[in-house]
């Protein structure tokens, strides 16, 4: 039991640090981000200096229910980004480890095992991800359709996986990080999760909705 607790002690711990490492960066980069969002759509204040424009966000913050969803979206784009792509140091040989780690313990070529939490940083990293993208532009992924768990889990699931195959590569590419076969999988499976926790909300939305309460 207490060999449990302590496991799963580090797999939160390890996954907290992933995601908090980046946070203040995913925060003024998504600020700045959505300043050409709203000068794009709403350009009322442009030109009346960096206060108007300040004020100008942050009434729009506090008045659109939309803005919001968008800025959380934005952030957590930006936080995949880092973690992927951003903060990454070069590889020699980004095919070094192409099947990657499929569980939470590593085994070294020595014999000496340790563990890691990567596969659970990854569908941690890209289940929110999902359900936002879900949640900011039901209207027009489903356009008008019946939104049904099949529905919602399929298009979180493509959605994820085109999202991290394109990372993967770019990976490749740029020589940032391995390509990893276990990164693609637990990406798209934490987009699956992500599919299934908007339609869970959606119902239960609903369900209140109908009762009034």
């Amino acid at each position: 039991m207490e060999n449990l607790i302590e496991l799963l002690k580090k797999i939160i711990t390890n996954v907290l640090t992933a995601l908090y490492q980046p946070f203040w960066f995913a925060v003024i980069l998504t600020v700045f981000l959505l300043f050409f969002y709203l000068y794009a759509y709403k350009p009322i204040d442009t030109g009346k200096g960096i206060r108007a424009a300040f004020r100008a966000w942050w009434q729009e913050f506090r008045t659109s229910l939309f803005f919001r969803k968008l800025f959380l979206l934005t952030f957590f784009t930006v936080m995949i980004l880092f973690q992927t792509l951003i903060n990454r140091n070069m590889w020699i040989n980004p095919l070094s480890d192409i099947m990657g780690g499929w569980w939470i313990w590593h085994t070294a070529a020595d014999g000496t095992v340790t563990l890691t939490t990567e596969c659970f940083e990854n569908i941690a990293l890209m289940l929110p991800f999902t359900a936002l993208l879900l949640w900011t532009v039901a209207e027009k992924i489903f356009c008008g359709r019946k939104i049904t768990f099949g529905r919602c889990v399929r298009i979180s699931t493509k959605t994820a996986f085109l999202f991290s195959l394109a990372i993967e590569f770019l990976q490749l590419f740029l020589r940032l990080g391995t390509f990893q076969l276990s990164d693609l999988f637990y990406n798209t499976l934490g987009g699956a999760l992500g599919g299934m926790i908007y339609w869970i909300c959606w119902k239960i939305r609903g369900k209140k909705q109908k009762t009034g309460k």
